[in-house]
């Protein structure tokens, strides 16, 4: 039995995918197509490249699910994380990174693996023969994602994703803005300044909802009627919910004081995070558009502190892709109908950088037991990790089907427990306790 595991695409999913089978003594060849082939998103050909945001999310493993799943990979020996807490950048509770350093840092290691080989070159077809795992993320190559389609005997479920633009910090008129973490928070006066914070008054902000609304937009192909993410919405589909949206959400205004007038208390407030280690460039936090690149440049400079902003990349949107994994996926991450071939990553269903590395880490343990003739259950539903499996598996409705975020929601209730607000601190304290526990069993075998 040829004992060599093929993982298609180098993303957050193949390259956990392939450090943890190859850290099991499997022999592993990475496909990535770029590169050769170019996406819209990526930049580089570099492995576990991120597009969409340098951000893990927040980093509490005890009252958050995604802190709990950094926890887990953290206990897998998980190269994600380990290479995100090399490149770690100030960004309050939340895990962000300086993103081409981190990408730069996974290739190398995984250049370096000496049971790992990558081979730059397009796969376009599922293969019949050898072990394999698909985790070519939401930008899965047309010639693929037909074959896919294909073999499921259904069209492949779909959404639009969208991207944030990114603003060169000299670039910003530092008079209007400040530097502030939303209620001071972080343990080091770093991490208490994370976030550049621009105010907004309800004139400007009633000026700015106006300019959303009239901005060119990119209009989908006839044909395209999926939906979006509501954890990645373009942030003029929210504005168009009613004119108040965006002061709940990324623009709420509570837990900032502005220096320059601190008896003035803002309307609305944009946010931007630090996207690089040498502070020149920021994200606008939750500012995903559909918008033309005209009309952002446009609406974005209404924005107090950022006339004269000049963008190291402007917002875009692309389709992303994923199957409904309810009823094509085992337990095991198989396909039924091949059960040659594993998925893993987003294009399963689930959402997210740090959910997307953890079903490549599950997935590519999962397959290099099978190779070394061993039988490995997945990891009980009540970890991070195993409820996230047991989702995709057959735990949601196949009908209603849409990706997923980890989130206490879908763990086993732990009996005995308050409900409601009130109880929910030392309900979360014991979802972790409890999925910590049945974690470190799961890794012990």
């Amino acid at each position: 039995m040829d004992k060599t595991l093929h993982i298609v695409g180098g993303g957050m999913a193949g390259s956990e995918a392939a450090w943890q089978a190859a850290n099991a003594g499997i022999d592993v060849v990475i496909h990535e197509m770029r590169p050769k082939v170019e996406t819209f998103a990526h930049q580089t050909g570099l492995l576990g490249e991120m597009v969409c945001s340098n951000s893990f999310r927040s980093d509490d493993d005890e009252q958050n699910a995604v802190g709990l799943l950094h926890w887990e990979m953290r206990a897998a020996n998980g190269l994600i994380m380990q290479t995100a807490e090399k490149h770690r950048l100030p960004a309050g509770g939340a895990l962000a990174v300086d993103r081409d350093p981190f990408a730069q840092s996974v290739t190398d290691a995984l250049m370096a693996h000496p049971n790992i080989s990558v081979d730059y070159t397009e796969i376009t077809d599922l293969p019949t023969e050898g072990t394999w795992i698909v985790a070519t993320g939401p930008l899965t190559s047309s010639a693929l994602g037909q074959a896919i389609a294909t073999e499921t005997g259904a069209e492949a479920l779909a959404f639009f994703d969208a991207i944030a633009p990114i603003v060169y910090f000299d670039s910003i008129d530092m008079s209007k803005a400040w530097m502030q973490s939303r209620y001071d928070k972080g343990e080091t006066e770093e991490e208490r300044t994370a976030y550049l914070n621009c105010p907004m008054t309800k004139d400007q902000y009633e000026a700015f909802i106006d300019a959303l609304a009239a901005a060119e937009k990119t209009e989908f192909h006839e044909g395209e009627t999926a939906g979006y993410f509501d954890g990645c919405l373009p942030i003029e589909v929210m504005a168009e919910r009613g004119r108040e949206t965006l002061r709940f959400g990324p623009m709420k205004p509570v837990g900032l004081t502005n220096p320059h007038a601190p008896d003035d208390k803002p309307y609305a407030v944009v946010q931007l995070r630090r996207d690089n280690k040498l502070g020149t460039l920021y994200n606008i936090v939750g500012f995903q558009t559909k918008m033309k690149y005209g009309a952002q440049a446009y609406v974005f400079k209404q924005i107090p502190g950022l006339e004269n902003a000049r963008f190291a990349r402007l917002g875009g949107i692309h389709r992303n892709t994923f199957l409904n994994s309810p009823t094509l996926l085992d337990e095991q991450m198989r396909l039924r109908s091949r059960p040659n071939i594993r998925f893993a990553g987003q294009i399963t269903g689930v959402e997210g950088y740090v959910e997307s590395a953890a079903m490549g880490l599950l997935a590519g343990r999962l397959a290099a037991a099978e190779l070394n003739g061993e039988t490995l259950e997945p990891p009980a539903h009540t970890t991070a990790t195993g409820a996230l499996i047991t989702h995709i598996s057959g735990g949601a409705d196949a009908k209603t089907f849409q990706p997923m975020n980890v989130n206490f929601g879908l763990f086993p209730p732990v009996e005995g427990l308050k409900s409601g607000r009130r109880g929910r601190k030392d309900r979360y304290k014991a979802y972790t306790d409890r999925a910590k526990a049945d974690w470190q069993d799961w890794l012990a075998g």
